[in-house]
């Protein structure tokens, strides 16, 4: 148990720390599902921003405010909304949750001043919660916790800070504790202030007493709450050593330090579909929060100089073109006014505060502001941007997020033939917002394929290529690229003849054809004796034996042969290099046919992450996709994870990560490259080549 503190007879001198100014950009993060839009929602209605607060799943809210967001309720792109709140500005950007959209929020987090996460105490999410507490640490971005839905919890605050301090390696600092009447959570004691409230219905909360059963859980709560302060406190060591309260400044100031510093997390409680805690939330954030000169800091960007911007996400409207979302950290920009990127130089056409889908015209935008700037062509997500390219050339860099792996893949196919280059003019615009996207043109397979981070995400791509570029297309399952090679040596003659007036064609070739080592490719070499064939034309062979490759008699591309030229005739008048290189690949084609084809499938190196009680249920998604597990361990820095090493062959890869995440509550993931190439046998092989040959006739 806490103990009961004295009065301190002196308040003392304490360093006051200083409120920041100035506008504010505060994300909203947080795992999927846990309430980050039904809280922006309720923080605009109390900041007086929209006249009520709308619930998400009516599709009435200023986030999610997109058609797919709505299709779906839920979050698949980053909204901003900019507000007043007790005479300072703020922006909040709410992040997407689920892992598939989470690309988004890697160039948004490390301009930010602070982040709100909004989760709650469910075991299944504290992988998902473990992400992204993660990724804030790494940028090293202040952040607070909203333990929402706290009217409908089962279990005591104490017991859910031990379940979520599991997700993060920064102590939590628990700020308030509920009242409970009756099991239901009808308000909170705010343990820096040490003063009751009781919830009101979307208004803001009532001060009460502290009732007497209420006052030593109180009293604990505070006491553990000042120990840990204390920890990187001397002076409120000393006093709470010697049994002496400490003035609130000070406190106020220890929680203010700490949290700038990411010694601590403070956590808060309420429920943002209710609107109950969010005034206690925002009050935190106004005099806590450090502002945009800390985030300079932070982000290396000196004071001196001109103007400077980082784009934190790239819009393209319908009707007004293509938007850059940006934060200024340094200077003003002026509507007009020229500003260079590391592509080079675009003039500013428009500035505007955004609020959701709606937009608001501004002349200029300061230090702090977050507005969307109209018609930098050159610019994109990532990028600095500076008023004057020559003062500020040491400022100019790319600082985009390195984009995470494909782990999925759709083939495409435009419904009507005249969209094909509409399609590829789309999707540069689709990946331009959301670079997490790759389309790619595969001149082998004949396919167009388009690769994201999961079902969902390419879903909404395609929804949005509807949409906004009315691009239809059909989907199918992207096509393996396998090869065939041959088993046995064996040696033919290949021979061209032919006579039609004038000079004719004629090459002759005889070679042996052997197989290499998986991977070796293909190689020629010549042992040819008394001139059969004369050394001119040795490159041609090698050619016409390489033209053969390309199409096997399995149907697919050859690899890891050798060809050696052994002996030849050739004609005075009518050989040519054509002539031999067609007399090379007949000979070669013959060859592939008497050596025993065989087919051979691309193996991927799979590296699977998942939560350590989901290793089972992934172990056993390896096995059933013809997979081979080579190791397994914890995942190093990752308490709680482990990682799973594999080989699974590509034709098995269809909707791996769709079954991961149903495994793992959305939090696993995997990384795959090229390993090597296997044979396959039997049924599989006569069906994967009789699948082929009726492609390739139509059918």
């Amino acid at each position: 148990m806490g103990q009961t503190l004295s009065p301190a007879s002196s308040q003392g001198a304490h360093s006051h720390e200083a409120r920041a100014r100035g506008p504010r950009l505060i994300a909203l993060a947080g795992p999927f599902q846990c309430g980050k839009t039904t809280l922006l929602e309720a923080i605009l209605a109390h900041a007086g921003a929209i006249p009520r607060q709308g619930p998400v799943a009516a599709g009435a809210s200023v986030g999610d405010s997109s058609p797919e967001a709505r299709a779906h309720q839920m979050s698949v792109e980053s909204n901003v909304a900019t507000v007043d709140y007790m005479g300072d500005g703020y922006t909040f950007v709410d992040l997407p949750g689920s892992v598939e959209f989470a690309h988004d929020s890697r160039n948004i987090l490390p301009t930010v001043d602070a982040a709100v996460v909004v989760c709650e105490a469910d075991p299944r999410k504290i992988p998902a919660l473990q992400l992204i507490l993660r990724q804030l640490e790494e940028f090293g971005v202040p952040h607070f916790i909203f333990l929402n839905k706290i009217d409908a919890a089962t279990i005591d605050v104490r017991e859910a800070l031990t379940i979520l301090q599991q997700a993060s390696r920064t102590p939590l600092l628990l700020r308030q504790v509920p009242i409970w009447n009756n099991g239901v959570a009808v308000g909170f004691i705010d343990l820096a202030l040490e003063r009751a409230y009781v919830y009101r219905e979307h208004a803001p909360s009532e001060v009460v007493d502290i009732s007497g059963g209420d006052v030593a859980t109180e009293k604990d709560a505070r006491y553990s709450m000042l120990e840990r302060l204390a920890d990187y406190d001397d002076a409120l060591m000393e006093e709470l050593i010697s049994d002496i309260e400490p003035p609130r400044d000070q406190v106020f100031d220890d929680l203010t330090k700490e949290l700038r510093a990411g010694l601590v997390v403070p956590l808060f409680i309420g429920s943002a579909e209710r609107g109950a805690g969010v005034t206690r939330l925002l009050k935190a954030m106004r005099h806590e929060a450090p502002g945009v000169e800390a985030t300079r800091v932070r982000l290396g960007v000196g004071e001196g100089g001109p103007a400077l911007a980082r784009i934190i996400r790239t819009i393209h409207t319908p009707h007004g073109g293509k938007m850059s979302v940006a934060r200024v950290l340094r200077g003003s920009l002026a509507d007009g006014q020229t500003v260079a990127s590391p592509q080079g130089e675009d003039r500013i056409s428009g500035i505007s505060h955004l609020m959701g889908a709606a937009t608001s015209k501004t002349t200029e935008a300061k230090p702090g502001d977050v507005v969307a700037l109209g018609r930098l062509d050159h610019a994109q997500t990532g990028d600095t941007i500076v008023a004057d390219a020559r003062s500020g050339a040491a400022d100019l860099q790319k600082t985009r997020a390195e984009a995470p792996d494909p782990v999925h893949a759709l083939a495409l196919n435009v419904k009507d033939r005249k969209d094909e280059m509409r399609l590829a003019a789309a999707m540069t615009k689709l990946i331009e917002e959301d670079p997490s996207l790759v389309f790619v043109h595969d001149q082998e397979l004949s396919q167009i394929k388009l690769f994201g981070q999961g079902e969902m995400h390419l879903r909404v791509a395609l929804e949005r290529l509807a949409s906004r570029f009315n691009v239809a297309v059909d989907c199918s399952k992207p096509t393996v690229a396998y090869r065939e090679t041959i088993r046995h040596k064996v040696t033919v003659r290949g021979r061209h003849k032919k006579q039609s007036g004038g000079h004719g064609q004629f090459g002759d070739v005889v070679m042996e054809i052997a197989p290499r080592g998986r991977g070796e490719g293909f190689a020629f070499s010549e042992r040819v004796h008394g001139g059969s064939v004369p050394r001119q034309y040795f490159s041609s062979v090698e050619a016409g034996c390489q033209d053969a490759l390309l199409h096997g008699p399995l149907g697919f591309p050859v690899v890891d042969v050798e060809a050696v030229l052994t002996d030849g005739s050739y004609h005075s008048v009518d050989s040519s290099d054509m002539a031999f290189r067609t007399a090379a690949r007949i000979g070669m084609s013959e060859a592939l046919e008497k050596a025993e084809p065989i087919l051979l499938e691309p193996v991927l190196a799979v590296d699977i992450f998942v939560p350590s009680d989901a290793m089972s249920r992934a172990t056993g998604i390896v096995s059933a996709r013809r997979g081979q597990i080579m190791g397994f361990g914890p995942r190093e820095g990752w308490e709680g994870w482990d990682k799973l090493e594999t080989l699974i062959p590509e034709a098995e890869m269809d909707n791996l990560i769709v079954e991961l995440r149903s495994a793992t509550a959305g939090a696993g993931f995997y990384q795959a490259r090229f390993d090597h190439l296997a044979e396959v046998v039997g049924k599989q092989a006569r069906d994967i080549v009789a699948a082929h040959t009726a492609k390739a006739n139509g059918g």
